[in-house]
């Protein structure tokens, strides 16, 4: 007989976890104990919060469900926020929250909170565990229920007194939940209607978003539109999922998306969305969409089918296999003549990198970057004018860029760097973020020193909240509230204090040397960018 915390560890250490990224409390204390004992390794973070952004960024370089774990009441509602980021964007996580002793449950004891009740819109599913024998099955189930269908994350509350019981240890059998049956292959007759269509459209695009890499199916992507010579555009969440170099790649579509892929859509005959969700900031509005456009939605969750945009030919199932079954289906596009046009249109297209009279011209050094970067980089941007500049000119050839796209976390950026790096050492990992996001997270550069992770960090300082403060210029007639930051620390300093070197810029003229020093660093690094708080995100 074991404990029900020996349990978890065994469990955790069968379903392969290698890392776990938390923060211990009382209620957590006996899986910690057991957790000490086995070959799992531990990340200490300083903020619950950003647990749950490092096993995200984990969960999306590694391919797999990344595991946090924090103790009860405050511990398990600082989560919250990152189990809704990993819900919007379809992150595959598994979260271990401890809680207070089942018999005390509903008397609002010391550290009580309903974290399942909480925290129930923003997962998958939760479970709150009465009985340790079923830890096994539960476990099984929740890594099962993160990682198919639509990925997202997993809660799994236990008591204390649930980690203290004994029982007879077994591992628990094959994984078969009734009315959960992921739709993986596309209806044959649905692959015939979209060939069909294909052989019709004389204006198509392909709209790809976050789920063609949940799906791993980027070089299926690609070789679909190489093959039938259709243009692509993506929401943020697909950025990099087709090179953002390629010819047929016209960029990232929505409110702060480049004209021509706006354009795309709006011109198209027939615009085949991948693994994208249609929100607002994309293709949300009618206006953007022709009128006589024929949709087809491509996705393994059926309920984002039609739900903000009205669909002709629905194909539930996993992008990269219906892709493939699309490509054996071997369709054949007769006018390329539009494609041609948009890769004109796309050779014309004239960046805005021209020096500035003050401060460093941010969309000219975030380009700059990126091309210095090796191809298999991983760009983290945070939120806000930070994000925009770096979603319009980031460069990704064979790497991943990482961002909150639905939630819009701030504060995201430098945990899913860290937990990105962590997943894969081998790979430059930048995080990029601007001074208000920077000071959401810069406690986790005690979590870099602590665990030796060469994460770099370029922050774009302004000493304003800058997507506010043009919201406010834009449609508050300039009237700024709550927006300036200054009493900001010296951000350069911050990072010494820790061990971090680092440096500051002001001009463009600087930029080449700086990131040279920068890459050429053996450990972490902040390099600190003056950017004139004037400056717009567009």
């Amino acid at each position: 007989m074991i404990t029900g915390a020996e349990a978890i560890v065994r469990c955790l250490e069968n379903e392969g976890v290698e890392i776990i990224f938390g923060y211990p409390g009382a209620t957590i204390a006996p899986l910690y104990d057991k957790l000490s004992k086995s070959n799992i390794r531990h990340i200490l973070v300083r903020h619950e919060q950003h647990a749950g952004h490092e096993a995200s960024g984990y969960a999306r370089i590694k391919k797999k469900p990344g595991v946090c774990m924090t103790t009860s009441g405050p511990g398990a509602t600082n989560l919250i926020t990152a189990l809704a980021t990993a819900y919007m964007d379809s992150v595959p996580l598994v979260a271990i929250t401890g809680q207070v002793s089942s018999e005390l449950l509903g008397r609002d004891v010391f550290q009580e909170a309903d974290i399942t009740g909480a925290a129930e819109p923003f997962t998958k599913y939760s479970y709150l565990v009465k009985n340790a024998e079923d830890l096994p099955r539960i476990i099984k189930e929740a890594f099962h229920i993160a990682s198919t269908g639509r990925p997202g994350p997993v809660l799994i509350d236990i008591p204390v007194n649930v980690q203290q019981q004994r029982f007879d240890f077994a591992f628990a059998g094959e994984v078969n939940l009734r009315g959960y049956k992921p739709t993986i292959k596309g209806h044959t007759g649905q692959i015939k209607r979209v060939c069909k269509a294909i052989n019709n459209a004389e204006r198509p695009v392909i709209c790809v978003g976050g789920g063609i890499f949940a799906a791993d199916g980027q070089g299926e992507l690609q070789r679909f539109a190489e093959m039938l010579n259709i243009p692509v555009v993506s929401t943020m969440m697909g950025i990099g999922a087709v090179p953002t170099q390629h010819s047929l790649n016209m960029g990232m579509l929505g409110m702060h998306g480049k004209s021509i892929a706006n354009q795309a859509i709006t011109d198209s005959d027939l615009l085949i969305i991948v693994g994208a969700r249609v929100s607002d900031r994309a293709v949300l509005l009618p206006a953007n969409v022709g009128k006589n456009t024929k949709i087809v939605h491509i996705d393994i969750d059926p309920t984002e089918i039609g739900k903000n945009l009205s669909t002709l030919i629905p194909v539930v199932g996993d992008a990269k296999e219906i892709l493939i079954q699309i490509m054996e289906a071997e369709p054949d596009r007769k006018s390329e003549d539009w494609t041609d046009l948009l890769k004109a249109k796309k050779d014309k297209l004239e960046l805005d990198y021209a020096p500035r009279r003050s401060g460093i011209n941010p969309k000219a050094f975030v380009n700059l970057l990126s091309k210095s970067l090796p191809d298999d980089h991983i760009y983290c941007a945070d939120v806000g004018q930070n994000q925009i500049w770096s979603a319009a000119n980031c460069e990704v050839r064979t790497g991943r860029f990482l961002t909150s796209g639905g939630m819009g976390t701030m504060g995201y950026s430098l945990p899913a760097a860290i937990g990105a790096k962590i997943a894969d050492p081998e790979k430059t990992v930048v995080a990029v973020c601007g001074d208000g996001s920077f000071q959401m997270h810069m406690m986790e550069l005690a979590t870099i020193c602590q665990h030796g992770v060469d994460v770099k960090i370029v922050v774009m300082k302004n000493n304003k909240l800058g997507l506010v403060k043009e919201i406010q210029k834009k449609s508050y007639k300039n009237n700024e509230c709550a927006v300036d930051l200054t009493g900001s620390p010296d951000l350069v300093s911050i990072a010494r204090a820790y061990g971090i070197p680092g440096q500051r810029i002001d001009s463009m003229d600087s930029a080449d040397g700086a990131i040279a020093e920068m890459l050429s660093c053996k450990c972490a690094y902040l390099l600190e960018c003056v950017v004139d708080e004037n400056e717009s995100s567009i």
